[in-house]
This record gives structure tokens, C-alpha cells and sequence, in this order.
């Protein structure tokens, strides 16, 4: 598997101009990446995940047997095919926007906690794991939502990718979940006035992760943890919690309430 994995690398590879175009596309560094060209390493899970990404397939496929692979990549667009004139017009939105989202974003980077009421499971807290970093030119985030179905079964882990834009004052995630990749979420935060990001509130649209499939929209707040965390610890605090639940505090509860005042006609996000 891992000498089918360096040889599919190199296939996709191919399909560019040069692997010191696709080491930049990708934010790797030149040496590292001929390591794993070479076989004499294999890409982690994080980073396998953003190559895949990049070449548009499958984590699954790019394990497959070299002639196996050969053959799915054969019957699709190639990886490096040029563009068409749609393609490029969007590319130069997505451009514009990294543009506009550089500079003052990267204090946001880290590490988080995110609190709403969950859209499928009501008068449930839903607490996840985020975490913010720069890859190139733009922000990306991973999202994972530990779930357990019963107290007797080991817990699940969704996981949604994403990318973020700080836009004139107000900081926009947009992502999707990767497994079955049926929901786009849009968050959308105020950022912090202050020196140290402590904590961001804003609202949360999305749908319940259920047969019903409701579109949904929760008052949302992302808790500060820094630029590094312990994963697996963080993520054993993660789950669904009582609205009432000792393990949040207070005034987190009070943030993601889902209540509406009598003149308020919108459902609006409180600062």
C-alpha cells in the first residue's frame, strides 16, 4: 500500500506543469513532499487529507493499487486540466476574497470550542472542536463533532472542512461535512475588539443532521483554547450536553439561548 501510495502521488503529479507548482498549490515544502514521492515517507492523516483535497480524489482511491488507480483516474477529469472560463471566474472571486481576508485574520487562528443548540437533538448543547489555520493564501478550518449514539458505544466523529474570510468586520466560515458531504454550514461571527481573543458569538445556519433535514439557524459562541491543544483530551469534553449541564458555564448557556425579545422580527445574533 505505501509503494502504491508514492506511485499514484507521482501519477497525479504528472498532471501539472511541476511539482514545485504543486508544492506551493499545496503549502509543502519541496523536500518533504519528495519524501513522500520517494516512499521513504508516508503523509500523515492531516496531510494526506489536504492532498487529496488538492488532486480531487478520495482518500480511499489514492490507497488503491497503482494500476487500480490508474484506471479511476483514467475515466475523470485529469487532475491538471485547464479550467474553463466559468472555472476562472470563480477562481478570481475566491481570489478577491482571500485578498480581503488576509492581514488581521490570522489572530483568529487556533484553537476552539463551539457551543449551540444542537438542530437535531432539541434542548441538547452541541460542543465541537474547531481549529483555524493557514494554508497559502487562505484560512481553512476542521470542525469534528464527537457524537455517541448510547452510553455503551464507543463515540463518532463527524467532520466538517471548511474555509474562512474576515470581510470588512465580520468573520465568515463556510464548510461542509466530508463523510457524506449532504450539509454546508455557514457561521458567522463577530470578531473581537480586544487584544486577546477570548471568546466570538454570531450565528450559525445549517440542517438537522437527522431524517428531517430541517434547515435551522442557532445562536452560536466559540471559545478560545490557543494555538495548540492536546486533541484527544480536548475532544473528550466534546459532545452533546444538557441545556442546564454543570459542565458548561453559565454565561455560555446564556450565549447560545435561542430566545427572541418582543421587538425583536428577526432572529439576530446578540454581541
Amino acid at each position: 500500500m505505501h509503494q502504491d501510495l508514492h506511485q499514484n502521488l507521482r501519477l497525479l503529479c504528472s498532471y501539472y506543469k511541476s511539482i514545485a507548482e504543486v508544492c506551493r498549490r499545496l503549502g509543502i515544502n519541496r523536500p518533504q513532499f519528495n519524501r513522500y514521492l520517494s516512499g521513504q515517507h508516508k503523509p500523515s492523516p492531516n496531510t494526506l487529507r489536504r492532498i487529496c483535497e488538492f488532486f480531487g480524489v478520495d482518500e480511499q482511491d489514492i490507497l488503491l493499487p497503482h494500476g487500480q488507480f490508474q484506471r479511476v483516474v483514467d475515466v475523470r477529469r485529469k487532475p491538471g486540466d485547464q479550467p474553463n472560463q466559468e472555472d476562472s471566474s470563480l477562481q478570481e472571486h475566491l481570489d478577491w476574497l482571500n485578498q480581503g481576508a488576509r492581514g488581521d485574520v490570522d489572530i483568529y487562528l487556533g484553537y476552539y470550542y463551539e457551543y449551540y443548540q444542537s438542530m437535531s437533538a432539541p434542548g441538547k448543547v452541541l460542543q465541537n472542536l474547531v481549529c483555524l489555520e493557514r494554508r497559502g493564501q487562505r484560512v481553512v478550518f476542521q470542525r469534528t463533532e464527537r457524537m455517541r449514539a448510547t452510553t455503551n458505544e464507543p463515540p463518532c466523529h463527524n467532520r466538517y472542512q471548511g474555509i474562512a474570510y474576515l470581510l470588512t468586520d465580520r468573520l465568515f466560515l463556510v464548510d461542509y461535512e466530508t463523510l457524506n458531504r449532504h450539509e454546508i454550514t455557514q457561521t458567522i461571527l463577530f470578531p473581537s475588539f480586544r487584544n486577546r481573543v477570548t471568546r466570538l458569538t454570531g450565528l450559525k445556519i445549517g440542517v438537522s443532521d437527522n431524517s428531517e433535514r430541517m434547515p435551522c439557524c442557532a445562536r452560536v459562541l466559540y471559545e478560545y483554547l490557543g494555538q495548540s491543544v492536546v486533541v484527544r483530551k480536548a475532544l473528550a469534553n466534546c459532545g452533546l450536553h444538557d441545556l442546564d449541564s454543570g459542565q458548561i458555564d453559565a454565561s455560555i448557556r446564556d450565549a447560545v439561548r435561542n430566545d427572541m425579545a418582543p421587538d425583536e422580527y428577526l432572529f439576530r445574533a446578540r454581541h
